[in-house]
């Protein structure tokens, strides 16, 4: 079953999840929850979900593309794309949907082959192009009106993972569940 079925706002096909190649995303308030630490000497720290960060592992195995685009420039944002060996990070671009349409482009892909994720008011034009457009629960209007899936985790806490749980899903065949967990007894 889809996550999507329960999210509060949801009008994505299972049929849509299978054609996404190419999941997109804002990095500031989507992998984070949108806070920046900013130290008296100019050192900046985010946090990074785990959960997120496995579960785009788990797409880059299943070949499904991976993508960062950021209106900020962030030295945090370039070693945590790194440690997970994002192949596109763009930073600086607050035209994000022009950032996407030319990746996808770049890449082969038609809009209904790509996913984005975003929180803010630049990220709404990249949600509308995109074939399916996905805000955290915590967004701002923009975002979460052109959203077509709302997830239920938030930003920095598993919402990434939570898209990514329903990209993995739609590509398994329907006969070949995951096995059943299994107490051992000793």
């Amino acid at each position: 079953m889809f996550r999507s079925a329960h999210s509060p706002k949801s009008s994505v096909r299972p049929a849509q999840w299978a054609a996404i190649r190419l999941f997109a995303m804002d990095v500031d308030g989507v992998l984070t929850d949108g806070t920046v630490i900013i130290s008296a000497d100019g050192v900046e720290a985010k946090r990074f979900s785990i959960l997120d960060g496995h579960g785009l592992k788990q797409l880059a195995e299943a070949g499904i593309v991976v993508a960062w685009i950021s209106g900020r420039a962030s030295g945090a944002t370039t070693v945590r794309a790194n440690e997970l060996k994002i192949p596109h990070v763009v930073q600086g671009r607050m035209d994000k949907q022009t950032a996407l349409a030319d990746l996808a482009a770049t890449l082969g892909f038609s809009a209904a082959a790509c996913a984005y994720m975003g929180d803010d008011v630049i990220d709404a034009p990249a949600i509308t192009w995109a074939g399916i457009g996905i805000a955290p629960p915590r967004a701002m209007p923009a975002a979460l009106a052109a959203a077509d899936y709302i997830t239920i985790r938030d930003a920095g806490c598993g919402a990434v993972r939570e898209v990514c749980e329903c990209l993995l899903a739609a590509r398994k065949p329907a006969g070949n569940k995951p096995p059943r967990s299994r107490t051992i007894r000793r």
